[in-house]
């Protein structure tokens, strides 16, 4: 079965409070949120996806890209009754969440580390170098969770993700980079991401509330660089950068990344 307009995504609740809805970027799903799901589960009612294609819920039977994969969020807000819900994405889904407050789909809006803001030779670098990764962990994904469980092989796999990897458990990233390697559309995903449009922008006073980019200082796959590409297309965002981190912040800042997230959507 594949993933058509008006099927609900596969997702988890969890909480009570003013709903918050989380999405991915590749890899596992909404259970790349699992590092900071329950902390802010303490605070808000939290709603996390699997994006078509992606954990539980079934490919697109289309076009894979980022406007359809956005289309299936903005779906998803529409069939829930969560108009004005906040916003939280990270990498490919910090690139959706800002597109959905371009269109005025959602409230407040957290994009960690998103992509869509790279050069034309940085994007190139970012496909010529994340595809090898994926095939090499594809290659390996039998010794997965040994390879992971010692601090010289998440340093080794991890190092073009993760500021501190020696520091991560291996709980902590299993499920990312199983889902990585997994997940029937992380190839078309990809794709999407290096072969498609760039990110568009939002003018002043046009998106549907607050919008706060947060980007780790040691990111390798969306250069900090970029970070004044996407404030200059979103001017109404507040930059947080996250000290000491790659492209993952749940992983390598999750304290901080439940502050800013709380704060920026409160």
């Amino acid at each position: 079965m594949n993933y058509v307009p008006g099927m609900t995504l596969n997702h988890v609740r969890r909480g009570s409070g003013d709903p918050l809805l989380l999405i991915h970027g590749l890899g596992a799903g909404w259970r790349s949120w699992a590092p900071i799901l329950d902390e802010l589960a303490e605070r808000r009612e939290v709603i996390a996806v699997d994006l078509p294609g992606f954990g539980e819920t079934p490919p697109l039977t289309g076009e894979v890209s980022i406007a359809t994969l956005t289309d299936s969020v903005a779906d998803f807000i529409r069939e829930q009754g969560l108009d004005g819900v906040s916003t939280v994405g990270q990498s490919m889904g910090a690139r959706m969440v800002l597109e959905l407050a371009r269109r005025g789909v959602g409230g407040d809006t957290v994009a960690l580390d998103p992509g869509g803001f790279w050069s034309d030779r940085e994007v190139f670098v970012f496909g010529a170098t994340l595809r090898p990764s994926i095939a090499l962990v594809r290659a390996l994904r039998p010794r997965l969770p040994a390879l992971l469980g010692s601090t010289v092989g998440r340093t080794l796999l991890l190092a073009q993700l993760s500021a501190r990897p020696w520091a991560l458990s291996a709980e902590t990233v299993l499920p990312d980079v199983r889902g990585l390697v997994d997940s029937p559309s992380t190839g078309a995903a990809l794709d999407a991401l290096v072969k498609g449009p760039k990110q568009q922008g939002a003018p002043a006073g046009t998106v549907p509330g607050r919008v706060t980019i947060g980007w780790g200082r040691r990111d390798l796959v969306a250069l900090p660089r970029q970070a004044a590409r996407a404030t200059a297309l979103f001017p109404d965002a507040v930059l947080h950068w996250f000290e000491r981190c790659g492209h993952f912040p749940q992983w390598d800042a999750p304290q901080e990344a439940v502050r800013l997230i709380l704060d920026s959507t409160s």
